[in-house]
């Protein structure tokens, strides 16, 4: 199981959704889905309040280079 993170922790983040939802296109992914799936990590331990379109799109294109 990973150490707790929070929304900093984008190419950790990048990782574990791309083990969790390797079958999604990425670049179709609504950030309202995006959240639910970050916040929905294990061991993800940031406040869901405290994320933003900026460090959504930042994680969307860190998983994005981790897929390829």
């Amino acid at each position: 199981m990973p150490r707790t993170f929070d929304w900093t922790d984008v190419h950790l983040i990048a990782e574990l959704l791309d083990q969790a939802h390797p079958e999604v296109e990425i670049l179709k992914v609504r950030f309202t889905d995006l959240h639910q799936w970050v916040s929905a990590l294990p061991g993800f331990a940031g406040d869901p309040q405290r994320s933003s379109e900026k460090i959504l799109e930042a994680i969307q294109m860190a998983w994005l280079d981790e897929r390829e």
